[in-house]
């Protein structure tokens, strides 16, 4: 069901997150079984997707290296742009325990 998988984070549930080359996120339940296209959930357009991490809400955080952000997808409502300048190729994402947003910017060669 996937297509051109990159990067991947377990999620609180037992579940995963995966994101697509040049295409989606999907979330996975403990299962293996498709829970859902954070496409078609949010209808949001990404670019290339890349790095993922799931935050202790159960939010999915999403590194886009084409339009160079990380949007925020809570369980429930719209999705929220948490950054949208300073990254040249935001590749990879995590979250502290203390609610701190870690990004691996493999443009500048540092994380942000």
């Amino acid at each position: 069901n996937l297509q051109g998988p990159r990067y991947v984070s377990p999620a609180p549930n037992g579940g995963f997150v995966v994101s697509e080359e040049c295409g989606d996120v999907k979330v996975f339940m403990s299962s293996r079984k498709l829970l859902c296209s954070l496409s078609s959930k949010y209808g949001h357009q990404f670019g290339n997707p890349a790095g993922v991490c799931v935050d202790m809400d159960g939010s999915i955080l999403v590194a886009d290296e084409q339009r160079r952000t990380v949007h925020l997808f809570p369980e429930h409502g719209a999705p929220i742009c948490l950054v949208s300048a300073g990254l040249r190729r935001p590749t990879g994402v995590a979250c502290s325990s203390f609610g701190h947003l870690f990004v691996a910017d493999t443009g500048e060669n540092c994380v942000k």
